[in-house]
This record gives structure tokens, C-alpha cells and sequence, in this order.
């Protein structure tokens, strides 16, 4: 061995005195990095999404006097359920009265002179067969005639007129619910416009819930989705999504029907619940790589990074992976794309 040596050691001596380099060792063949891996259909899971929700009726009315005038009675108040039609406030009505009393006065007067131009105009027909007035003093009856009969239309209107300011200041419920609130008090002086009472429609309850725009999809395709409220858990069919999201919140707003049992009173808050539909991959198991997120799938002998768009840092995401990807689990931290590997035998592929 060591004659081999100092006979390896001279003819390397012997070329670097020619002008020759000895040629260069062969490098070291890398050994690949041993890694556990698990498919896809194990790893993936279905996170429970929820989302925060109320129930709200279809509508849900502030009601205001349409005139000015003091609150006489107010027969309602907070939490009374209420049925279409029911009067709800009173207010005082007899400067209304009063003008309608003038109306109707107008309406008779102008009458009567319509009936006197009518009779006089008749009359004139008459004269005028007979050739005992011209066409002239015919044609200023007709005249009359025909601007008594505008003012009993205009009369009739102004009767109209005050009659609705007497039905103002009945104010009555536009639809059967529950009365979410009271503002006004008997006595007060009602200002047009002010809400008096808010009325909460009962007839079509709904559970309404702002969604991140994210999760939208997961639960528009979801199998099945609730309300959890009060220690109670209600099914709920989809009425729809809304397609447009909310500039502030980043939201967008989902309306359901309560099935299967009586729906929960107007206001109730809870929390919308469901499972996303699309399995996900673990927080766990996601690798940051040159400032993108992703994970390693084994792809032959070697890793691949599979970057994953929507993924955030400590957020499981979800993943279009086929079942049988290989994701690496085991060994993950020391890779990088498209280093070579190979099975770790601690962690057999589990295809």
C-alpha cells in the first residue's frame, strides 16, 4: 500500500514538472435526503367554518308620521306582536278634521253653481233653436258650463286632499310582526319623516350572515350549514349568496330559511356553521419557499413545491391536489424545489 502511494505521490510529482495538472478527483455523489410522505386523501381534512348571523325579517319598517301633529295614542309598544292592519298610533286630527269640513264645503258650493250653469245652458239651447239669442250668447253658456264643471274636479281633489290628511294621522301596521322599538311617546309633537316605531316583519324570517369573500364558494357548495344560537342548532336551506363584496369588510352577505322547526325570534344572534366542503391541508404542513407558500408533493425522486395562492401564514388551505399526491411530511423543512429524495423507511409511503 504504501509503495502504491509513493508511486502515485512521484508521477504526480513527475507531471507537474512537465507543465501538466493532475486531473481532479471525481466529486462526491450527493446522497438524497430521506423524507416520510403521506397521500393527499389522508392528510386533507374539512375545516368547520362559521360566520356571525341574525335573524331578520323580510322587512322591517321604521314607521313616521306623513304630517305634524300630537301623538294621541300609541297602542303598542316594544316586543308586541302585531297583525296587518292594526292601528299602531293615533295622532291628533281635528285641524284635519277641519279641513276636510272646508273641503267638503268647497266640493257642495261649486257643485251647485255647476248645476245652475248646466240648467242656465239648457236653457240657452233651447233660446237658440228659436233663434231668440245668437250663437255667441250660447257659446258663453257652454263657456260657463264647462269652468264649473273644472272647479267641482278641482273641489272634489282638495276633498280627496284632506280627507288623507285625516287618514294620516292614523298610522297602522303594513304587515303582521313585532315591534323592535318605540322612539315616540304620547303627547310629543310628531315631525314628518321621524320614526315613531320600528316594525319587524314575522311572516318571512331569514338568517342573514356576512361571509369572508373567501369562504363564499366552500359554502355555497356545502352539504350542510346552520345556525347555532342560544344553545340551540337550526337547519337552514340557502336562499342565496350575494355576488357582490363589501368594500370595508372584504364580506359578502347570505341569506337563508330556517327548516324544520319554528324560526328563531327577529334579532337573534348567532353564529352561521358549516364544514367546507373542499379538504384542506394542515397549517402544519405548509413551507414559506421564496416568499411564496406551498408544500412538497414527491413527484418521481425528487421534490416538487406546489405553491398554494391562497394560503396564509398559520391557516390551513385548501388544495386542488389529486387523492394520491404524495405531500411530504417527514424531512420538509430541509427541502428545497427540486432536490432529490427518496422514502424514508421509519416512514413508508402509505399509497
Amino acid at each position: 500500500m504504501k509503495s502504491a502511494a509513493l508511486l502515485a505521490l512521484s508521477l504526480s510529482l513527475l507531471l507537474v514538472a512537465c507543465g501538466e495538472k493532475p486531473a481532479a478527483a471525481p466529486p462526491a455523489a450527493t446522497v438524497p435526503l430521506a423524507v416520510g410522505i403521506v397521500r393527499y386523501a389522508e392528510l386533507g381534512f374539512h375545516p368547520e367554518r362559521e360566520a356571525p348571523a341574525t335573524v331578520l325579517g323580510k322587512n322591517e319598517a321604521r314607521l313616521a308620521a306623513e304630517s305634524s301633529a300630537r301623538i294621541v295614542t300609541i297602542a303598542v309598544d316594544s316586543g308586541d306582536a302585531v297583525k296587518a292592519g292594526q292601528v299602531l298610533v293615533r295622532l291628533d286630527a281635528r285641524d284635519a278634521e277641519l279641513a276636510l269640513a272646508r273641503a267638503e264645503a268647497g266640493l257642495a258650493q261649486s257643485a251647485a253653481r255647476q248645476a245652475q250653469a248646466a240648467a242656465q245652458t239648457a236653457r240657452a239651447r233651447s233660446l237658440k233653436e228659436k233663434n231668440f239669442i245668437s250663437a255667441e250668447a250660447l257659446t258663453l253658456r257652454e263657456t260657463e258650463l264647462t269652468a264649473a264643471q273644472a272647479d267641482v274636479q278641482s273641489a272634489r281633489a282638495n276633498r280627496d286632499s284632506a280627507r288623507r290628511g285625516v287618514d294620516k294621522c292614523t298610522i297602522t301596521a303594513p304587515f303582521s310582526g313585532i315591534v323592535r322599538a318605540r322612539a315616540a311617546q304620547v303627547g310629543e309633537l310628531a315631525a314628518p319623516g321621524t320614526p315613531l316605531l320600528t316594525l319587524a316583519d314575522t311572516s318571512d324570517l331569514q338568517v342573514v350572515a356576512q361571509v369572508q369573500a373567501r369562504d363564499a364558494d366552500g359554502l355555497t357548495a356545502a352539504a350542510k350549514v346552520e345556525f347555532a344560537a342560544a344553545g340551540q342548532i337550526h337547519a337552514l336551506s340557502l336562499l342565496r349568496i350575494s355576488g357582490a363584496i363589501s368594500r370595508e369588510a372584504r364580506t359578502v352577505e347570505a341569506r337563508y330559511h330556517v327548516t324544520g322547526g319554528p324560526a328563531p325570534a327577529p334579532g337573534t344572534e348567532g353564529r352561521l356553521v358549516w364544514r367546507d366542503p373542499r379538504p384542506h391541508i394542515p397549517a402544519d404542513y405548509i413551507l414559506r419557499r421564496n416568499g411564496r407558500y406551498g408544500v412538497f408533493v414527491l413527484d418521481g425522486g425528487k421534490a416538487s413545491f406546489r405553491e398554494l395562492p391562497q394560503a396564509q401564514e398559520g391557516r390551513p388551505a385548501s388544495a386542488d391536489f389529486p387523492p394520491e399526491a404524495r405531500i411530504v411530511t417527514r424531512g420538509r423543512h430541509a427541502l428545497q424545489d427540486g432536490m432529490s429524495v427518496s422514502l424514508d423507511a421509519a416512514k413508508p409511503d402509505t399509497k
